[in-house]
């Protein structure tokens, strides 16, 4: 039996267009170990861990006449050189022409034809250093409770461990018949699906654009928590296809001193260092801010285990948040973004993500490429700016014996979205990474270096506080 797509990761592939890939992404920079690092090192290690997340080998088909959700299938002609790549950068390599780079790299879609996802090693870092630079499909991977290539090829120990020879033939390609019998067979399991299909192929254009508003209305009741629609933001904006990509280095025991002094968890010092770097950002654009200015920001947030965690959660609540960055006083902003997120985690209620993936939850797969549509047309009156915060290791990685130093993660924008803000804690650091649209941010490394300003001034001021 094929393996069939879920409706919210089959949405993903639905809310594609030409300026909104659906990959998500990362940059990890390395130092190579004593005997050197190279492209066919780099290719024998992801060849030999490949079995492990045996997704990366198949890549998605269609049903005739979207009888169903498409299913993923082994790609016979499977060519790993293409997946795994190589790039340099002129010597000695700086960081700002890796990160020119990296947002070259994650503009492009991926081949729908071949499995979703790319690696590259790019040589020539000064330093003697290398990157790796990964991009994989929304489709393939949520980035909490699944497994990617980027984790598998990493150890936490510089001699690899020993995986098992994979001797691996590929399922023959099912053929468009099967494809349409397998449809068929889903259905008569689900009778709800075949009252939809049916109803939904004779309904006109006017019955499906009311299905779809009535989902938007659900999704809308479901985020009532939100009193107004997010405010009018320059982190809003018509964007292209192109994109920027900028970065902030931060040390995770600095937002533990503030979290100790002032009480609450570090997510909520992450969101009043962004709040206080937005602010800047603002201000730096001559963009009007009043006491009242708010941005809200769209906040996953791990709950499974202890912030403090050495192991990331794999269960995320979204919260939308009102970030106060009209608030000039940090620690007056730290105790509102506090309040905020102790509010929401009391109410029991979680609104965000789930709420807008409701969307692509109903069927037939006619109907999730509206409902996906719809969404993406929605988030700009939800939220202004997405902030993901993913715990990772606080011990050392390594890929066939080269250290990892950092991990910069890449989240895709969504239309209307100017910049996503993602960022990462590993072994000690916290590293953001800042996915922009290359016009309407061209100020994003701005904002990414107000990021450590914003912090520094936390720390400062909380400090300044104990000590009085």
């Amino acid at each position: 039996m094929a393996d069939r797509l879920n409706p919210l990761d089959v949405s993903f592939l639905y809310l594609e267009g030409r300026t909104t890939p659906m990959h998500v992404g990362g940059l990890a920079v390395f130092e190579p170990p004593s005997e050197g690092f190279d492209y066919d090192t780099f290719v024998s290690l992801i060849e030999r861990r490949i079995s492990l997340v045996p997704r990366y080998r198949q890549k998605v088909r269609g049903v005739p006449g979207h009888l169903a959700n498409p299913v993923w299938v082994d790609d016979g002609a499977f060519d790993l050189g293409y997946h795994v790549r190589r790039s340099a950068l002129p010597r000695p390599g700086s960081d700002e022409q890796l990160r020119e780079l990296v947002a070259r790299v994650q503009s492009r879609a991926l081949d729908r034809n071949r499995p979703l996802w790319e690696m590259y090693l790019v040589e020539g870092l000064a330093g003697g250093r290398f990157a790796m630079i990964q991009k994989t499909h929304h489709a393939m991977v949520d980035g909490i409770e699944a497994v990617d290539i980027g984790q598998v090829i990493l150890d936490t120990t510089p001699v690899p461990r020993e995986i098992p020879e994979d001797l691996w033939m590929p399922r023959p390609e099912p053929g468009s018949a099967d494809l349409v019998i397998g449809a068929v067979a889903d259905l008569i399991r689900r009778p709800t699906a075949v009252a939809d299909t049916v109803r939904i192929g004779m309904a006109d254009a006017r019955n499906v654009a009311s299905q779809v508003s009535a989902a938007v209305t659900g999704v809308l009741s479901a985020a009532r928590v939100v009193a107004r629609p997010a405010p009018v933001s320059a982190l809003n904006s018509v964007i292209g296809s192109q994109r920027r990509f900028a970065v902030a280095r931060t040390e995770l025991e600095d937002y533990r001193k503030v979290r100790k002094h002032r009480g609450g968890t570090v997510n909520d010092v992450v969101l009043a260092t962004v709040t206080g770097a937005i602010r800047g950002w603002m201000l730096s654009r001559g963009e009007p801010v009043t006491p009242s200015t708010t941005v809200r920001a769209m906040v996953p947030v791990s709950i499974r285990g202890d912030e403090d965690s050495e192991q990331a959660g794999n269960r995320v609540s979204s919260y939308l948040v009102d970030l106060p960055v009209g608030e000039p006083n940090p620690m007056i902003r730290l105790s509102q973004v506090g309040y905020a997120m102790k509010a929401h985690k009391e109410s029991g209620q979680s609104v965000g993500a789930e709420a807008l993936a409701a969307l692509s939850g109903f069927a037939p797969p006619t109907l999730h490429a509206l409902g996906a549509r719809a969404a993406a047309s929605f988030t700009r009156r939800l939220f202004n700016v997405v902030v993901t915060n993913v715990p990772g290791p606080q011990f050392p990685l390594y890929a066939s014996g080269a250290r990892m130093l950092e991990m910069f993660p890449v989240i895709p924008l969504a239309a209307g979205q100017a910049v996503s803000i993602g960022l990462t804690s590993y072994d000690g650091g916290v590293f953001f990474g800042l996915n922009a649209d290359r016009d309407a941010m061209h100020d994003v490394e701005v904002l990414g270096s107000l990021i450590e300003e914003s912090l520094a001034e936390l720390v400062a001021a909380s400090s300044g506080a104990r000590r009085r």
